[in-house]
């Protein structure tokens, strides 16, 4: 009895050993296990930080864009503003010369008029008719007197500038 007392206390030694060493087995699994989770996660937040990193510099880049393009949209804005005041400059100086234009017509129309009445038929100015005394050698003198009593012919000499600024002009 004593010898298979001696082999049971043996195999219970033997069992407490590979039962020890598969529990340091599993142990050193566990560990390893442990080890490679913490590496995983360790890459996997260098991962997100790096993109982190990538957004805000994207983010960075796009308000530098943003405000590059609203600078743009401004300058742009104010050509805008300068072409259209100047096109009502532009506008007002057309219309004011139209009136001129308009004007000028109506009195050659009865400067013509007058000179027709007058049994003058040639229907020419009076600076025409000075050109016509140099060549058939009248003097001046003769047809002066008509020519300063005409008050139209004063208007031919008052050319005054247009003077229009956006300034004048409401948007």
């Amino acid at each position: 009895m004593a010898t298979s007392s001696g082999n049971s206390s043996g195999s219970q030694l033997h069992n407490s050993g590979s039962e020890g060493d598969l529990q340091h087995a599993i142990d050193q699994r566990k560990r390893k296990r442990m080890q490679s989770n913490r590496e995983s996660a360790r890459r996997s937040r260098m991962r997100k930080q790096q993109h982190l990193d990538e957004l805000t510099a994207q983010v960075t880049q796009l308000r530098k864009e943003n405000g590059q393009i609203l600078t743009s949209i401004n300058i742009t804005t104010q050509h805008y503003m300068n072409v259209e005041a100047e096109n009502s400059v532009l506008k007002a100086q057309r219309a004011e010369l139209s009136q001129r234009l308009d004007s000028l017509t109506e009195i050659l129309n009865y400067i013509n008029g007058n000179n027709n009445s007058n049994s003058n038929n040639n229907g020419v100015f009076e600076t025409e008719m000075a050109g016509q005394l140099l060549q058939t050698g009248s003097t001046a003198a003769d047809h002066n007197s008509s020519f300063m009593m005409n008050p139209w012919n004063n208007l031919l000499y008052s050319n005054l500038p247009i003077m229009a600024t956006a300034d004048m002009l409401q948007y």
